[in-house]
């Protein structure tokens, strides 16, 4: 396995292929992305610690749905199983996944505390807790400053988990090594990760204002707020489909351990 150097048109190409392989199973990767919303909110019900497992869960969650657009791009309709996969290819692998997830949710917990420091952590707890928040507060130049500190540090946490799920996972790499392979990969093809981001920013904005106008066409607000949330939920979970591309683009892999 070797590190591939992509142009940046590239990132455009990752967007283009997981919408074309989401297409093949939209009702699969839909369920797929509901079941996640589902499990995340029932966790983080649970009060403090629940959000904490939500994040440790991530990169599990992230090589499930690397698993499912490998199915469907195959022609196979991904099962709800696909979501369990770090943890059914032996204790290795799932000790492995755990300890990624662990040190995932450890950066975004970093994250919150430097965003402390800022608003006293009003920021950290509105993420850890939600709840409501009054309009002052978010407009507070402390709040925005806290939020400013958290996206800073979590950027590049993100790019050290990119990749971080299928490398351990598929090409046995420990998870130290991983998440420092995946951040030199996502570093290396910062301009094809830009231009990802960006198409993927101008699909967001272009459901949420084709939903906008045909309410407005309707005259309906309340058309455009019961549909804006699912149609923003489908083309998250055509997002998802997208991520194994950027990873199969970025590593010249010889040998795949596990399917």
């Amino acid at each position: 396995m070797k590190l591939v150097i992509v142009p940046a048109r590239e990132g455009a190409n990752w967007v283009k292929l997981g919408l074309r392989t989401f297409f093949r199973q939209p009702l699969a990767f839909t369920g797929l992305f509901l079941i996640f919303v589902a499990l995340i909110s029932l966790l983080s019900a649970i009060p403090w610690i629940g959000n904490i497992l939500g994040l440790t869960l991530m990169p599990a969650v992230t090589l499930g749905f690397f698993v499912a657009s490998r199915q469907a791009a195959q022609g196979r309709f991904p099962m709800p199983t696909v979501l369990l996969s770090a943890f059914r290819s032996g204790p290795q692998h799932a000790r492995n996944m755990a300890v990624l997830g662990a040190m995932y949710a450890g950066a975004v917990l970093l994250a919150l505390a430097v965003s402390a420091s800022a608003d006293g952590g009003t920021f950290a707890r509105m993420y850890l807790l939600g709840g409501d928040i009054d309009a002052a507060t978010l407009q507070s130049p402390e709040f925005q400053l806290a939020a400013l500190l958290a996206m800073g540090i979590y950027l590049p946490a993100s790019m050290m988990f990119w990749h971080a799920p299928a490398l351990v996972q598929w090409h046995a790499i420990s998870p130290l090594r991983s998440v420092f392979f995946s951040l030199v990969a996502c570093w290396r093809n910062i301009w094809a990760l830009t231009a990802y981001t960006t198409v993927w920013f101008g699909v967001f904005m272009v459901v949420a204002m084709s939903v906008a106008l045909a309410g407005m066409l309707l005259g309906s607000e309340e058309a455009v707020n019961i549909a804006l949330f699912p149609a923003l939920l489908v083309t998250a979970a055509a997002f998802f489909a997208s991520m194994l591309f950027s990873f199969e683009a970025c590593f010249d892999a010889t040998e795949v351990i596990l399917a």
